[in-house]
This record gives structure tokens, C-alpha cells and sequence, in this order.
């Protein structure tokens, strides 16, 4: 019997696989079905309890699915079915690492599968083998988005020297020395930036432009994109803490923390540790 959490951002796909999932729920196939609303609200409920099944959307706002995963423990990482509405192109590449997938608008016959092949993996005990494949397709995705285009050239004029942010009712001139790191959180770009004449304390503030905006202005000598939505100053890299399935958290200038993605961990490696 598989306890199962449908992820999704969108109430009326979150309340179409429920009802899908009812007859299910009264044979005893499944035994809890829970529901959450963003990536965040995922995280938290897997904290709380355990499940053996989530259906996982992969468009997400802050948090996609990709993300969700990466920031599950590998030990506690449930069997994962996404629900997408990707291309064909994306498609066979879940298909390539042996993951389940439901298209939307998802039907009934096809969601009958995904949990048919998800109680015989159970039954089989071939979680290390998911896991194996998960982790293949979590790096798949990194170097596809490396490779998706040629080196960006040097920006006209060279690269920034300070950062222009609106602040109340004036507009802050930093020295891009002073920037700690860039985010997504909630959909809006994030720079945490050291407050002046202190080597501690972080402000945050937020802009209007987006990470890939912003990391084609900064120096890569000095800038690194850690994640598809975390940009890091190399020099405000104080530790490198070995987290699940390769990755690494940062700590950085002003306790700040950031976790790398798997790919990226690598890069990162190779570029601090002789």
C-alpha cells in the first residue's frame, strides 16, 4: 500500500489526480494521499512524515520539481511519477533513465500504470536502481542547460564594476565587490549584498531583472551560477560541506548558505580545491 503526495502548483490538476486516485484509495492500494501546493510545502510535509510515491509536477514557481528533488535526502527520497507537460523531446529523455511520467491533462489508464510500476518497484526493492536513475537525470538536465548555447562574449563596455538597486526612494550604487550572491526565491531576484563597512552582516534586496540578465554582466572569473537559480561570488566562499548525492552546500560571507546543484558541485570542486 503506497502513501502518495501530489505536488502541484495548480488546484485543479492537485484535485483531478485526487479524484483519480479514489478508487485506488478504496481498494487499499493506497493508504494516505496528501497534497501540497509548491515545492516548499512538499519539502516540509516529507519532513513531517514519510511517502513511498510523489507525483510530482515539474513547472513550478521558486521551487521546480528538478529542485524538490535535489533537496530530498537520497536516504528518504520517495518513488517519484512527474506530471508534465513537456515536449517530446523531454519526454524521451525520462524515458532514457527509466522515469515514470504523466502527461497532462493526465487519464485515468495511464495513471493506473504509473502506480502499477511504482508497486512493483516497491515489491522489488529497486530503490537504489530509481535513485541511480534520478541522479542521471538531475545531471542529464545541468548539462543540457551548459550546453544550450555558445560562451557568452564580453559584454560592451566590460563587466560590471557596481550594481545600480532601487531602495526606498533612492537607488543605491554597490560595488559589485560587496555582492555576496544572487537568488530566486519566490519568483523575484534576490542580491544578498554585505552592508557597508562590515564583513558580516548581509542586506537583501530586491530587483527587477533576471539571474541570466545579471550573470552575463558579471565576471565569470569571479561570479559561478551554482544552481539554475543561485549565482555565487567565489571569494565569499568560506566552506564547502559535502551534502546529499554529490551536491555541496555553501557557506559563504555573512553565514549565508547556498546549495549547489550536483553538476555544478563538480565545477565547483574543480575550480576551488587544488
Amino acid at each position: 500500500m503506497l502513501r502518495v503526495l501530489i505536488v502541484d502548483d495548480e488546484p485543479p490538476a492537485r484535485q483531478r489526480l485526487r479524484k483519480l486516485l479514489e478508487p485506488l484509495v478504496a481498494s487499499g492500494r493506497l493508504t494516505l494521499l496528501e497534497e501540497a501546493a509548491d515545492g516548499f510545502e512538499a519539502l516540509a510535509k516529507l519532513h513531517q512524515q514519510p511517502f513511498d510515491l510523489l507525483l510530482l509536477d515539474v513547472r513550478m514557481p521558486e521551487l521546480d520539481g528538478f529542485e524538490v528533488l535535489e533537496r530530498i535526502d537520497p536516504d528518504r527520497r520517495p518513488f517519484v511519477v512527474f506530471t508534465t507537460a513537456y515536449d517530446d523531446y523531454a519526454l524521451k529523455a525520462f524515458e532514457a533513465h527509466a522515469i515514470d511520467y504523466l502527461l497532462k491533462p493526465v487519464n485515468q489508464e495511464r495513471l493506473q500504470e504509473a502506480i502499477s510500476r511504482v508497486e512493483h518497484w516497491q515489491a522489488a526493492a529497486l530503490r537504489k536502481a530509481q535513485e541511480e536513475r534520478l541522479s542521471q537525470l538531475l545531471d542529464w538536465l545541468e548539462s543540457q542547460q551548459r550546453a544550450a548555447g555558445p560562451p557568452t562574449p564580453v559584454p560592451e563596455g566590460g563587466y560590471l564594476q557596481q550594481l545600480s538597486i532601487p531602495y526606498r526612494d533612492r537607488i543605491l550604487i554597490v560595488p559589485v565587490e560587496r555582492l555576496v550572491s544572487a537568488e530566486i526565491h519566490h519568483g523575484i531576484t534576490r542580491l544578498y549584498v554585505l552592508e557597508e563597512d562590515t564583513h558580516a552582516r548581509l542586506h537583501q534586496h530586491l530587483v527587477g531583472y533576471t539571474l541570466d540578465q545579471l550573470e552575463a554582466r558579471l565576471d565569470p572569473q569571479a561570479f559561478m551560477r551554482v544552481h539554475r537559480s543561485a549565482i555565487v561570488q567565489l571569494r565569499h566562499i568560506r566552506e564547502l560541506v559535502p551534502w546529499f548525492s554529490g551536491r555541496y552546500k555553501l557557506l559563504l560571507t555573512g553565514n549565508h548558505e547556498v546549495i549547489a546543484s550536483r553538476e555544478r558541485s563538480k565545477l565547483l570542486k574543480d575550480r576551488l580545491v587544488l
